[in-house]
């Protein structure tokens, strides 16, 4: 089965996890990567019991990131994070999260991928370069992060790209030992 190029209606904010997860799906299948979904813990409030859904829950504890793995022998995590407008604002980071990513990205890689809703773009945003931003933020700057301080290089349309969960792999950082030459480019384009 080819697995067909997303569409803007495949990226709407209530798919964007399913199509990451998709993505994930497809790596696992072609031996790529592992990467799993963490569960953010709750503890179910009020059910609706016709439609067995949970209507009001609350969170236990803070959850680390969003999804964690490995990408052909490295270990990698990340958050996925949605903007509807052209400024991240930093408030969607936590600082439990942070403080784990920075603990990770001793060992591995850690970043984040920021879903620009209105303007279609996916943004891959390495762990050092938020951590900037961060601590900008928390010695009194600027709390979001504009789009003309991105790296445009990074910056991804949809209809460049076929999402991929884990492209994100920091080369400068580990090398390029053992990596598949599709992987070397960053992106697995849909040429399966």
């Amino acid at each position: 089965m080819r697995w067909q190029h997303g569409t803007r209606e495949d990226l709407e904010v209530r798919h964007w996890r399913k199509f990451i997860n998709h993505s994930n799906e497809r790596y696992s299948e072609m031996g790529l990567a592992l990467m799993q979904k963490i569960p953010t813990p709750i503890t179910p409030v009020r059910m609706d019991k016709d439609h067995r859904q949970i209507t009001l829950a609350y969170f236990d504890k803070a959850s680390t990131v969003d999804y964690i793995g490995a990408v052909q022998g490295i270990p990698v995590c990340f958050d996925a994070k949605e903007c509807n407008v052209d400024t991240f604002p930093l408030q969607n980071v936590h600082e439990h999260q942070m403080d784990f990513m920075e603990k990770f990205e001793r060992q591995a890689d850690a970043f984040f991928l920021i879903y620009y809703t209105a303007r279609n773009e996916l943004y891959y945003m390495q762990y050092t370069q938020i951590r900037k931003f961060w601590d900008r933020a928390q010695s009194g700057g600027r709390k979001s992060v504009r789009l003309e301080e991105l790296d445009p290089e990074w910056i991804f349309s949809t209809e460049e790209w076929l999402f991929c969960a884990v492209f994100g792999f920091n080369s400068e950082r580990f090398g390029n030992e053992g990596l598949t030459e599709s992987y070397k480019v960053r992106i697995i384009t849909n040429r399966f």
